[in-house]
């Protein structure tokens, strides 16, 4: 896989990842179904969704060539975009449909 399919597959799976949890009426993904779910477990996903992308990021890095340290500046502007990129489902979730 070269280097811009790997930027793409990383950009798709972070968009897919931060609108899973508004989308999604059971717990982790998998678990029972809980309607309303708390803002509280929409949360834990989407850090474990982050974690994972992350963590795919990383994988392809390595897989590609070298794979470069980062800071912690680069994890902080990471999770912002990916927080951004869930404002769709946020919207979908919350202003749009309202709490129910």
């Amino acid at each position: 896989m070269d280097q811009s399919a790997a930027v793409w597959l990383v950009l798709v799976a972070a968009v897919v990842a931060a609108n899973l949890p508004y989308f999604n009426e059971r717990l982790l993904l998998v678990g029972p179904r809980r309607a309303p779910k708390p803002a509280g477990w929409r949360l834990l996903e989407l850090a474990l969704m982050a974690s994972m992308t992350f963590a795919l990021g990383t994988m392809l890095e390595a897989r590609i060539g070298q794979r470069h340290e980062q800071g912690w500046e680069f994890y902080a502007a990471a999770a912002c975009l990916f927080i951004t990129l869930g404002f769709p489902g946020f919207v979908w979730r919350y202003l749009r449909r309202g709490r129910d």
